[in-house]
């Protein structure tokens, strides 16, 4: 099943450093901290991975400085759960769906998510 917000390869390298920055990054920035973890790329590339991030709506740019800058227009988990939902969406059985993930995650995980499913009981 093809998920529509999935990131290419190179799209989800680029994502996962615009996500660690503590501040907007530009091609410049991204294409050394590639280079320091083993992968070589022109920052004209980087460029073009960018523009079509910004058009897919996952990252936006500061256009008043040079370089560009760039910001994720939202959090790495957003767009994690978004997946989740998208693929759930797509299922014929939605329960046997979750009953596999829940019968799959660690102890640790299960815990994790029953105290989140009692909080949003206590909240609602």
């Amino acid at each position: 099943m093809q998920v529509a917000n999935t990131l290419g390869e190179l799209e989800r390298a680029v994502m996962d450093a615009v996500w660690d920055a503590a501040e907007p990054v530009s091609a410049y920035d991204v294409q050394d901290l590639l280079e320091a973890a083993g992968r070589s790329l022109a920052a004209t590339t980087l460029l073009t991975v960018f523009s079509r991030l910004e058009k897919k709506g996952f990252v936006t740019s500061d256009r008043a400085v040079r370089p560009y800058r760039y910001s994720a227009v939202a959090p790495r988990e957003y767009h994690v759960a978004e997946l989740m939902h998208e693929v759930l969406g797509g299922s014929r059985d939605r329960t046997a769906v979750l009953a596999r993930f829940v019968g799959s995650v660690s102890d640790a995980d299960a815990v994790t998510l029953r105290q989140l499913l009692r909080a949003e009981d206590l909240r609602g």
